[in-house]
């Protein structure tokens, strides 16, 4: 071949790429854009007709709802969704990506044309109230490679089609209501990184063809009700890094090979029927985190069957049938926080390289067969915060350490034990204890006056010993102390009358003693059994089983001298603090130029003071200084909370607890007085009042720079964020929702009742009541609180939060414990609507009942929760009812906070009660809670 015959080749080959390349393309530069057009006006029809079938549960701005900007274009006769909310568009104006998360939209997937949108490559519509069934047509969606639909209400099986989205890298399904199985066909998508299909109704078994999922690096199925053995094929899935199957009846064994690609860091199986060995490739998982096998049938040594998972941070092996030895290997663990092997057969003793894990804060080997003694070596673990050795065969004394004694430890549960020896007087260094169990041992000598000092004790269990000798009075100065066991002992003499500051006490049992006199006069004990008190010497007062004290004039003398020094211990501190800091606050206004270095951080109980913070062996400036470092001078990024005195930080002390931090606004001086008041009245009220539904005050710091409170830190935060926040609010269930009430209720009555003289909150609304994890409410911010003296005046100021406060303060300003109930039916309200009750609280005021009667109890709760069912229904019921009863225009016709939290307390009524009482009122309520209507509740009031 010649050089031209070459060349003319070239050129010919060159012209013929040109025309195919020309080619190519020319579907993009004639046809695309007319495609598109078409494409993007269908999907803009589309998307307008599902628009019309949604509806919104969360509209803070009824003028401005989610997706306002979904409408046509008045400029342009053919619309495009392209700049619309939640829409995005690639370079050739085709929809790719909807996300619609926590929108607040209530709605069917069924009304949507998926067949419109078959460029869509990402539909995010999780925290959403989406109801109905995941239509089968979403296989339209052939480009779809994420896909999020968790947190909503859908219901019926996981469509099969779905099994054609080969594109999918991520299946986010869960907390929903699906049912059925798993679709064999899942086992197509093989570019599956992530399966999530947790809290789910889920059943059968899981599909052999998940081993086609090689790409899989985290699947989620707790909490379902799967059951069967798994697939043998589950081997197949070496890049597993993440595999949560617990709360299920999954039987037969684990996968053998669950660790073999070396990826697993987290697996949780806990709470199915698994038996059989823990998989060989576990005892090599370098990079191994969390191991939950709680709850299931597995056996095997429990010290030849685990190395050393050196990243292994969090490992639960409770209610199996492992037996064996604890391997002093485990103390190499220098991650781990949490060890947990109870209620299994593992025997010999405990091995003292343990303590070698230095972070170690929670040792739970309670239920085994364990020997020996405590080694002395836990005793000074730093971290240590729960030790849990009861019911096992632990001999010896109580270990002292080196004087420290658990310090930071909060709960110690030694009972069952064969331990001897007395209890030591140490037990005063753990200031952070709150429940402390030594129960069924056989210590000996008296109880300790040192364990007076544990001010943080709430549950103390010391039954079933020898302990001799009289009660140490320094116990009634646990202030937080809830239970008390001391029955089934040789105790004598008197109860100290120091128990009568024991408010917070609920369960008390002295039985089997040798203790004499009367009773202290307070509700736990008036209430308890007669069993609480048998056979013990000559006890007596006002309770079942007791007889009453003999009254001499003698006694009557004695009982106005402890009255009277029990009034005085009560009066005279506080007036002490409130004179002191008066006169810190004057010396202040002359020298505000001249920052002082001095600190008053205090801590006050009825008898005595204490430095704040002395539970955590700080003196008073430490303190000081350890907040204002944690906080970085209060930086705002520590902020969680702002009210009309201060904001509220986040402190996380070193080797200390988190607490919460109220800082007061810098005060001016024609608001002085006015802060200052609020801020005594809340250590004075709080210094004396415990309760578990009750915030806790640790002390307060009055400094010429910062002034502040120091309260418990509780994680949820307040009820009003909550309930403002959807994903939150979608968690904060029925079964909770109810609960808070009662918290709320009790805390209330608690103050009302049980407290001399009464307390009246005067600002009970939904931003000052906290929430811990476990949803338990916790009444905050007492600025306002007022006591109800009998012989003097109670008008006052306007105190609280508009909205919340009673109607009859608008003319009147006279404080009692009715505006406080009053305030607690708009929580309530608040609580079971979802949001503040303004506008349905003047709906009632003004509507009749009959207007009432066209309105479902069910349409005006939160949508964004399925309506209650069962049980819980019938209580959302009993808590409206007392809503409305609390919400009466007229203050004595408000039930008190005693019965409403009694009422709140005993088993709710049956519909067919609810029934009954509504014919009494000649209106009939259908079986189902789902026809119930405001009217009918309304009139069972009136």
């Amino acid at each position: 071949m010649n050089q031209n015959t070459s060349k003319t080749i070239m050129v010919s080959s060159f012209k013929k790429s040109l025309l195919f390349l020309f080619l190519d393309f020319f579907p993009i530069f004639f046809t695309t854009p007319s495609s598109a057009f078409n494409s993007n006006e269908e999907a803009a029809t589309s998307l307008l007709k599902w628009k019309s079938t949604l509806q919104y549960t969360n509209v803070t701005n009824p003028s401005s709802p989610p997706l306002l900007s979904w409408k046509p274009d008045p400029k342009n006769s053919s619309s495009s969704p392209c700049q619309w909310q939640g829409i995005t568009c690639n370079e050739r104006k085709m929809v790719i990506d909807i996300n619609l998360r926590k929108f607040g939209i209530k709605g069917k997937l069924s009304n949507f044309d998926f067949s419109s949108l078959t460029h869509l490559q990402g539909l995010d519509l999780k925290d959403n109230s989406f109801y109905g069934t995941i239509p089968s047509s979403i296989s339209n969606l052939s480009e779809l490679s994420f896909l999020s639909l968790s947190r909503n209400q859908f219901h019926g099986p996981i469509p099969s089609s779905i099994g054609l989205l080969g594109n999918l890298s991520v299946v986010l399904l869960f907390s929903n209501y699906l049912s059925g199985t798993i679709p064999p066909l899942i086992g197509n998508l093989t570019r599956l990184t992530y399966l999530r299909l947790h809290y789910n109704e889920i059943s059968g078994s899981v599909p052999a063809e998940i081993r086609k999922l090689s790409s899989l690096v985290l699947l989620t199925l707790f909490t379902n009700k799967l059951s069967g053995n798994l697939p043998l094929e589950m081997n197949n899935l070496t890049q597993m890094k993440r595999l949560f199957i617990g709360e299920n009846n999954f039987s037969g064994h684990l996968p053998q090979e669950l660790c073999l690609g070396g990826s697993l860091e987290k697996f949780t199986a806990q709470g199915n029927q698994f038996s059989g060995t823990i998989p060989q490739t576990m005892k090599n998982c370098t990079k191994l985190m969390r191991l939950r096998l709680e709850k299931n049938r597995l056996t095997g040594n429990i010290a030849e069957d685990f190395g050393v998972n050196p990243r292994l941070e969090y490992i639960d092996l409770s209610h199996n049938d492992f037996y064996g030895q604890l391997s002093w290997d485990w103390g190499r663990l220098q991650n781990l926080t949490k060890l947990s092997i109870s209620n299994t057969r593992v025997s010999g003793e405990i091995p003292t390289e343990l303590a070698e894990a230095q972070k170690l804060q929670e040792i739970d080997l309670s239920s085994n067969h364990i020997t020996g003694v405590i080694p002395k070596e836990l005793v000074d673990l730093a971290s240590l915060r729960v030790l849990f050795l009861d019911n096992n065969k632990l001999s010896g004394n109580i270990p002292v350490g080196n004087g420290m004694l658990y310090s930071n430890l909060e709960r110690l549960d030694l009972a069952t034990n064969n331990l001897t020896g007395s209890i030591p007087s140490q037990l005063r260094n753990c200031l952070r204890l709150r429940d402390l169990n030594l129960s069924h041992n056989k210590l000996t000598g008296g109880l300790p006056f040192e364990i007076g000092n544990l001010h943080s004790l709430e549950n103390l269990d010391l039954c079933r010993n020898l302990l001799v000798g009289e009660i140490p009075p320094q116990i009634g100065d646990m202030l937080r102390l809830e239970t008390l066991n001391l029955s089934h002992n040789e105790l004598r003499g008197r109860i100290p009358p120091s128990f009568d500051g024991l408010l917070s006490l609920t369960y008390v049992d002295l039985s089997y003693n040798q203790l004499e006199g009367p009773i202290p006069n307070l509700k736990a004990f008036r209430e308890a059994p007669g069993e609480a008190f048998a056979n013990n010497k000559n006890l007596c007062g006002n309770a079942p089983g007791l007889k009453i004290c003999p009254l001499t004039s003698r006694s009557k003398v004695d009982g106005k001298k402890h009255n009277l020094v029990l009034i005085l211990s009560i009066i005279i501190p506080f007036l002490i603090v409130l004179v002191v800091i008066l006169i810190v606050f004057y010396l202040r206004r002359g020298r505000a130029r001249h920052a002082g270095t001095e600190v008053s951080v205090e801590i006050r109980s009825r008898q005595e003071e204490y430095n704040l913070f002395a539970i955590w062996s700080y003196d008073g400036k430490l303190v000081y200084e350890t907040i204002i470092e944690s906080t970085e001078e209060f930086n705002l990024k520590y902020c969680i909370g702002e009210g009309a005195t201060g904001r509220v930080y986040r402190a996380e002390l070193p080797n200390g607890p988190v607490v919460a931090v109220k800082k007061l606004h810098l005060w001016q001086d024609s608001e002085a007085a006015t802060d200052l008041r609020c801020f005594t009245a809340e250590i004075r009220t709080l210094a004396q009042v415990r309760h578990r539904n009750i915030v806790k005050l640790y002390g307060y710091c009055f400094h010429t720079r910062h002034s502040f409170l120091v309260y418990e830190f509780l994680e949820r935060g307040s009820l009003g964020a909550i309930l403002r926040n959807n994903e939150q609010a979608v968690e904060f269930g029925w079964i909770e929702r109810v609960n808070v009430v009662k918290g709320v209720a009790n805390a209330l009555s608690y103050m009302h009742h049980d407290c001399s003289p009464p307390l009246v909150h005067r600002d009970v609304s939904s931003k000052n009541i906290l929430l811990d994890l476990e949803y338990e409410a916790h009444v905050s911010d007492f600025g306002t609180a007022r006591l109800l003296k009998p012989d003097s005046s109670n008008w006052t100021s306007f105190a609280g939060t508009f909205g919340y406060t009673a109607p009859e303060l608008a003319y009147t300003m006279e404080v009692n414990e009715k505006c406080d109930v009053y305030s607690f039916g708009v929580v309530t309200l608040e609580v079971i609507l979802g949001g503040h009750p303004g506008a349905f609280i003047s709906f009632l005021s003004s509507s009749s009942p009959n207007s009432a009667n066209h309105i479902l109890l069910k349409d005006v709760m939160d949508q964004r929760l399925l309506p209650p069912t069962d049980q819980v229904a019938q209580q959302v019921v009993s808590t409206m009812k007392l809503a409305f009863k609390c919400l009466s225009s007229s203050p004595q016709s408000r039930p008190s906070m005693n019965q409403v939290s009694k009422e709140l307390s005993q088993s709710q009524p049956s519909m067919n009660q609810v029934s009954k009482e509504l014919s009494t009122q000649k209106h009939l309520l259908a079986e189902s809670f789902l026809s119930v209507t405001l009217g009918q509740l309304f009139n069972l009031e009136h």
